[in-house]
């Protein structure tokens, strides 16, 4: 059975910092490239922050200089750590995993952890 279980969110003040966690169990972790999505109240889940499978990371731009995603591959982990966050940064963020080869894709969720910017 295959989870993806985020952690590390709450509320933060404008300008502070938090680092997300997405634990991740039954895949083969190293062979996945690892996504972080967020859905603010109202809009379409987005895209932040990518690192594939050998350690590519990409940003989108709102985040860019501010946001690291990394990956450890002995412990089936991915994080995203947020500095200097702002209030547009309040979502839930979500951890996805995805795989493609050889004709066929998977893709893993996580439930989400909120993250909350406000003073």
């Amino acid at each position: 059975q295959v989870q993806l279980v985020e952690s590390g969110g709450g509320l933060v003040q404008p300008g502070g910092s938090l680092r997300l966690s997405c634990k991740t169990s039954g895949i083969i972790f190293s062979i996945y490239h690892m996504n972080w999505y967020r859905q603010a109240p109202g809009k379409q889940r987005e895209l932040v922050a990518i690192i594939s499978a050998g350690g590519t990371t990409t940003y989108v731009e709102p985040v860019k200089g501010r946001f690291t995603i990394s990956r450890d591959n002995a412990k089936d982990t991915v994080y995203l750590q947020m500095t200097r966050l702002q209030p547009e940064d309040t979502a839930v963020y979500y951890c996805n995993a995805d795989f493609s080869a050889l004709g066929r894709s998977y893709e893993y969720w996580g439930q989400g952890t909120q993250v909350t910017v406000s003073s």
